[in-house]
C-alpha cells in the first residue's frame, strides 16, 4: 500500500500526517507493507523542512517530522494507490491535476463526522499545531483500519 498525503504547502499538515501514520505503521508491525509520502499542492516551500512550529508540536508527542517540502506530480496518480488531501480546497486541486476523483480522499472521511477539512495552523498560534496532531492522530488511525494491508 501506497499513500500520499498532501496540503497546501507541504510543512505542517500532510507531514504532520506522514509522521503520525509511519509511527503507527511501527507500533502495528506493518511498516514494511505501507510507503507513506507527502506533498504540497502549491510550490512556495519545496526544499525546505516542515514547520518549525509542526516539528517542536511533533516532538512533544514523540513523533519526528523529516519529510522535506515537495510538489505534488502528475506521476504521483500512478504511484501511489491513495493520495489524501487535508482539506477540501486540496482534494479540488488534486481532481484537477489528476482529471479524475478517482484515489483521491480526504482525510476526515475516514472518522466520520460533519467538518471534513484540517484546519491549516499556518497562520494561526501555535495551539493550532496541538488541535491539528489531535485531528491527524484520530482520523490517520481511522484511515489505517480502513486500508490496511
Amino acid at each position: 500500500m501506497r499513500i500520499l498525503f498532501v496540503c497546501l504547502g507541504n510543512i505542517c499538515r500532510s507531514p504532520s500526517a506522514e509522521a503520525v501514520t509511519k509511527d503507527l505503521c511501527e507500533r502495528e508491525g506493518i511498516a514494511d507493507q505501507v510507503f507513506i509520502d507527502s506533498a504540497g499542492t502549491g510550490d512556495w516551500h519545496i526544499g525546505h523542512p516542515a514547520d518549525p512550529r509542526a516539528i517542536e508540536a511533533a516532538a512533544r508527542r514523540g513523533l519526528t517530522l523529516t519529510s522535506i517540502a515537495r510538489q505534488v506530480q502528475p506521476s504521483d496518480f500512478e504511484n501511489f494507490d491513495l493520495i489524501v488531501a487535508m482539506d477540501r480546497s486540496n482534494q479540488a486541486d488534486l481532481f484537477e491535476l489528476s482529471g479524475s476523483e478517482e484515489g483521491v480522499v480526504l482525510l476526515r472521511e475516514a472518522g466520520g463526522g460533519e467538518e471534513l477539512d484540517v484546519p491549516d495552523p499556518y497562520f494561526g498560534n501555535g495551539d493550532g499545531f496541538e488541535e491539528m496532531l489531535d485531528l491527524l492522530e484520530y482520523h490517520c488511525a481511522a484511515l489505517l483500519e480502513r486500508v490496511r494491508p
